[in-house]
């Protein structure tokens, strides 16, 4: 697989978590999601879940496994956050390796090619999600409004490597579902 490959997200969602809904995710086929969790469902220094996230997480765990799986080691903090959504989770993943997420797979029991990595990241959730041949689904980060006012360096380096690598990040009419 090229570089260009393994950084391809399959889907590119302008705006947060908040905007993939239970229609997208039956659109793909997907029956789980692995979630990032540190500015992919709350912004970095925060310890706790919005109502906004926690109203989201009930609409999609009606139809689809969940699974929390962060490269974080507070186990204050992710296990908190995991709590109160009432959700599965794995600390310190060191994403890209694939073995956290393999451990969520097999919780979930189901087939890799219906569930989808989801995150903020390319050179971690994404590369770690398409080395498994899972549905990869890149989000905007949500970031803490006293940290929105910077830029976004380490993402934006990511978006220029992964470019000059040939991956598009830019969402595509027509991906292809794997298989």
């Amino acid at each position: 697989m090229t570089w260009n490959n393994l950084l391809q997200p399959d889907l590119i969602l302008e705006g947060s978590v908040l905007n993939l809904t239970l229609d997208i995710i039956q659109q793909y086929g997907l029956k789980g999601l692995v979630l990032d969790v540190d500015e992919t469902l709350v912004p970095f220094r925060v310890g706790a879940a919005s109502p906004e996230l926690e109203s989201w997480v009930e609409e999609i765990r009606a139809c689809t496994a969940l699974c929390l799986v962060s490269n974080n080691l507070s186990e204050a903090r992710i296990g908190g956050i995991a709590r109160s959504l009432n959700l599965p989770y794995y600390l310190g993943a060191a994403k890209p390796s694939r073995r956290k997420i393999r451990a969520a797979l097999q919780a979930m029991n189901l087939p890799v090619h219906q569930v989808a990595m989801v995150g903020d990241r390319l050179f971690t959730d994404v590369l770690a999600g398409n080395r498994l041949g899972m549905f990869t689904i890149l989000v905007e980060p949500i970031i803490h409004p006293d940290a929105a006012l910077r830029s976004h360096p380490v993402r934006n380096f990511e978006v220029w490597v992964s470019e000059i690598l040939g991956a598009s990040i830019t969402p595509k009419k027509n991906k292809i579902h794997k298989t």
